[in-house]
């Protein structure tokens, strides 16, 4: 039985949902190919537009930081890998960008959420980060991103790992 996202409530402490999602490029991401590393995993509703193209240039602008402390940026979304090859091209973006057209995974993270836009109700994705940690437990959690200053804050929590 397929779960709904208001059901999910992850809190840190918790165990990362598990995903293997389609990658930009024809590669396969997994939470578990990179077991023993922190893991920046951010939702985005939609490739190419404003401000999910402001969220994934500063991740990349910080991309030197995040290696340095060994951990993986991971953007998702629920567009195609079509969309996403031609969104990091066009952007010259070095984040990974995982697909999840399914919506699995934005439901297991619990942010594939009721939205309004102009008093219209529609489902869409909440623009969210979780900072998962090398042993796969979720340390951190940001609802309701507002991109501003929102990179700065990530490296941050990941550092006081």
């Amino acid at each position: 039985m397929p779960m709904s996202s208001k059901s999910v409530d992850l809190k840190p402490g918790d165990k990362a949902p598990a995903f293997s999602l389609p990658g930009d490029g024809g590669s396969k991401l997994s939470l578990s190919q990179f077991k023993g590393k922190p893991v920046v995993l951010y939702f985005y509703p939609k490739d190419d537009t404003t401000g999910c193209t402001k969220e994934a240039l500063d991740f990349t602008a910080a991309q030197a930081k995040f290696d340095k402390l060994g951990a993986v940026v991971i953007g998702c979304s629920r567009d195609s890998v079509a969309a996403h090859d031609k969104f990091k091209t066009k952007h010259k973006l070095s984040v990974q960008l995982a697909s999840d057209e399914e919506g699995k995974v934005t439901e297991a993270y619990g942010v594939w959420v009721e939205k309004s836009m102009y008093g219209r109700k529609y489902m869409g994705i909440e623009r969210a980060t979780f900072l998962i940690d090398g042993a796969g437990k979720i340390r951190q959690i940001w609802h309701k991103v507002k991109v501003p200053g929102h990179i700065a804050e990530v490296l941050a929590a990941v550092q006081a790992l």
